[in-house]
């Protein structure tokens, strides 16, 4: 007979409830509904959405809309089918084993790992912070003339507005994002509404085109595309924010919470691909084939939008989505900066106290730049940022995938078989393209 003893899923066992403030917070009804269980669990998707619209998105898109007009659309769809495994992945982990990404880690791996993947984290997370606060301050400069460093400081005071949404309730935080989100969708229908884009060459380009591969501008830019599409911190996000529905904590509750969770999220994802589709289509159908191809900087494309379509509010909704897009980012960063901590750490500090150690990384940097470089070097640094989250991609992805494919972990809801090799071949493309697209920024600094 074999008296061994089975090893363990996790090296540690779980402490505590990931955001405990917030736990379980929001009841489900099991006998309600289809539409009121959907209901019930939007939300979260959102929150996660915003990631796939910040501002550190809006460059890679102009650039490819202007210079290669909608040939691009095809690398924005394939990062949103992307994106919407892995966020499944990322949820379904929440919700099976109660653990969010960062516990997750802090529970698999030896103290060293996770503590070196926690710093990762950390610098992607001030990396992304430095994109919303860049992106904020320029809309703030665009809508009002608020010089930039002025405007950088000026996004240190969300960090109040962040507290009083979080102590009035997990949903009441859900409905603010929701609301930005359908402002900057609003302000780009009518940005697409103005641009007269051609309707046949959306649908045509859809589908990926050889020369995406063969012309090495383009394959540079669909790179970024990519790169800057999934962003790490909002695995560890939204592995968290599921847990504040309060479904039952057996089988049959999981599977529901997963499929109304599952839901929730694609529909929110599938809303990202339209507002980046809709900003490369904006700027094929305005600049690509005129003069202002070489577009690639938000400014210059706000100052031209106006004169090239003829429409006197396409500006200023340009200079109002952006505005929307940075607040929205900041709220849901100030989150994940929370939930990477605690997970990793089991450090609570003071959620203020968290909110301004984090600005405080990413405007220090900011203001120095702006004041010394103006515009220029404000737009080198956003572009900087992303390359810094995209190295750190893979070192979310690879332990998602790995411990939703464990069923010591996850037992009967373990990534099916062609669940797994789709993921993992994911896993190896974002890596891969993120490698390339470091080596090629740094080597275009010393060339």
């Amino acid at each position: 007979m074999n008296t061994a003893k089975a090893k363990p899923a996790w090296r540690r066992e779980a402490k505590m409830p990931s955001l405990p403030e917030v736990f379980s917070s929001i009841p489900i009804a099991t006998n309600a509904s289809i539409f009121r269980k959907m209901l019930a669990f939007s939300g979260p998707g959102l929150m996660v959405a915003v990631g796939y619209m910040d501002p550190g998105n809006w460059a890679t898109d102009l650039a490819g809309g202007a210079r290669f007009g909608y040939t691009l659309l095809s690398v924005i769809l394939i990062s949103n089918i992307m994106a919407i495994l892995l966020q499944h992945l990322a949820l379904k982990l929440g919700i099976v084993t109660g653990r969010d990404l960062a516990q997750a880690c802090r529970d698999h791996f030896s103290k060293p790992v996770a503590m070196f993947l926690w710093v990762l984290c950390e610098i992607a997370i001030a990396a992304c912070d430095l994109a919303e606060v860049i992106g904020s301050a320029i809309a703030l400069n665009l809508l009002f003339g608020i010089p930039l460093v002025v405007g950088v400081i000026l996004t240190a005071c969300d960090v109040m507005i962040v507290l009083l949404l979080q102590s009035k309730g997990f949903r009441i935080l859900e409905c603010l994002v929701a609301g930005l989100i359908f402002m900057i969708g609003g302000c780009f229908a009518y940005e697409l509404a103005v641009s007269h884009p051609s309707l046949p060459l959306i649908f045509q380009n859809l589908l990926p085109k050889p020369e995406i591969v063969m012309n090495p501008e383009m394959l540079y830019i669909a790179i970024g595309i990519l790169g800057a599409t999934v962003m790490p911190h909002n695995l560890y996000l939204h592995s968290s924010i599921v847990q504040t529905r309060a479904f039952e904590r057996n089988d049959a509750g999981r599977k529901m919470a997963i499929k109304y969770a599952t839901i929730d999220s694609t529909t929110a994802l599938l809303f990202a691909f339209f507002i980046n589709a809709a900003i490369l289509i904006v700027s094929a159908a305005a600049f690509h084939g005129t003069p202002h191809e070489n577009v690639a900087d938000i400014n210059d494309a706000h100052r031209l939008l106006s004169p090239v379509l003829g429409a006197p509010l396409a500006s200023v909704a340009f200079a109002v989505a952006l505005l929307a897009s940075g607040q929205n980012s900041t709220l849901t960063g100030t989150l994940a900066g929370q939930i990477v901590m605690e997970g990793f750490l089991e450090i609570r500090l003071r959620p203020w106290m968290r909110r301004l150690i984090t600005r405080l990384v990413a405007i220090v940097p900011a203001v120095i730049v702006a004041g010394m470089f103006g515009e220029k070097g404000v737009g080198d640094l956003l572009i900087l940022s992303q390359v810094v989250l995209s190295l750190q991609l893979s070192f979310a992805v690879v332990p998602l995938v790995w411990f939703t494919s464990d069923r010591a972990k996850m037992g009967k809801f373990t990534n099916a078989l062609w669940l797994k090799i789709i993921c993992w071949t994911i896993a190896v493309i974002i890596g891969g393209l993120n490698l390339y697209l470091l080596y090629q920024t740094v080597y275009g600094w010393f060339v």
